[in-house]
């Protein structure tokens, strides 16, 4: 994608230089992007959809650490989280824009690492880059990125539409994401104290893929829509089981009854954490970063969905008073509480 081989400092190309550098061989794919970069403003077209809009804001420092986050997987997660939330409104994302941040310390063959991240994602899963921005940044570097996408209206599916009875699934497994990153952030502090040993990752491929590149679930979406299922309600997995579960039946006015033994925990996640001293259900409720679909259906399409291995049915929703419950292995039932991410719990 790029031949670069030096370092090349950004301001020998200038900001819209820069631009047409990192974006030249992004083509588009979707007839709804009527036009994109090279002009003042992006046209779509999405006829009789209705249009769908995510933003998400990724800062070093809070969001990411560039000590054991390579770019390339920087730039295709920073696509990826935005991605999942068009999918978690049962949508089709088909455009993504993004807006980088740089200091001086990044030169261009950084940055085009970062596109390429961006390029792979959009390849992966059919999308146009259709504009974006550059500026510098004097706190390091940050990254936004805004998906757009489409869905008809009588598909979307947002988080307040949970009804006693149904069945609450989740996608793929939990908990990889949060295991991954306290690995990483071990040999991080191994490498500060000792440049000389080298990072010990073996057999901790799964957890550590799981937090550096996750894989938005555009094949559940595409998956219900083939099983003519449509989700009372739905939620991307980003800060913790238990916050997203929390999410549904806060907005849908509604209570849940979560068994821990159904939580699909994977073995490689479920031993990794343990031996870091970790309880693998606490990581799967409130570690977050997972991206899986949390959805609820109604009972009568239990069938319709009983044999995918890769959908997981983890509880049920019950009236409002009943509470927000998880019943434990050992059958003690517990207030589930949203202990995941914040991205403001230092700021006061």
């Amino acid at each position: 994608m790029f031949e670069n081989k030096e370092r090349t400092d950004i301001a020998e190309l200038g900001e819209f230089g820069l631009i047409r550098h990192l974006t030249d061989n992004f083509t588009l794919q979707h007839e709804s992007s009527v036009k994109g970069i090279g002009d003042d403003a992006a046209v779509l077209d999405f006829k009789d959809k209705q249009v769908l809009i995510s933003t998400d804001l990724l800062l070093e420092g809070i969001h990411f650490d560039l000590a054991y986050v390579p770019l390339v997987h920087l730039g295709y997660k920073a696509v990826q989280v935005n991605l999942s939330d068009i999918y978690a409104m049962n949508g089709i994302a088909t455009q993504v824009t993004v807006s980088i941040g740089l200091s001086s310390r990044f030169p261009l063959e950084a940055v085009e690492e970062i596109y390429k991240g961006v390029r792979l994602a959009c390849d992966k899963f059919n999308i146009d880059l259709v504009g974006g921005d550059t500026s510098s940044s004097k706190q390091g570097l940050v990254i936004s990125v805004t998906s757009i996408g489409y869905a008809s209206k009588d598909e979307i599916c947002y988080r307040n539409g949970a009804r006693e009875g149904d069945l609450i699934c989740v996608s793929g497994d939990l908990g990889g994401a949060y295991v991954g990153l306290q690995i990483l952030e071990r040999e991080k502090l191994i490498f500060l104290e000792n440049p000389n040993i080298q990072p010990d990752l073996e057999g901790k491929d799964y957890v550590i893929e799981r937090q550096l590149k996750p894989e938005g679930r555009r094949d559940i979406v595409d998956l219900l829509s083939q099983l003519k299922i449509r989700p009372t309600s739905m939620i991307d997995v980003s800060d913790g089981l238990a916050s997203e579960l929390l999410h549904i039946c806060q907005q849908s006015d509604k209570g849940c009854a979560l068994y821990e033994e159904k939580i699909p925990i994977d073995p490689v996640t479920y031993e990794t954490a343990r031996e870091l001293g970790l309880d693998p259900t606490v990581c799967a409720l409130s570690g977050g970063e997972d991206y899986e679909l949390l959805f609820t259906i109604s009972q009568s399409d239990y069938d319709k969905l009983k044999h995918d291995v890769d959908v997981s049915v983890i509880g049920y929703i019950t009236e409002k008073n009943e509470g927000c419950r998880m019943v434990s292995k050992s059958d003690v039932i517990h207030e589930l509480k949203a202990q995941g991410w914040n991205a403001f719990h230092k700021m006061g």
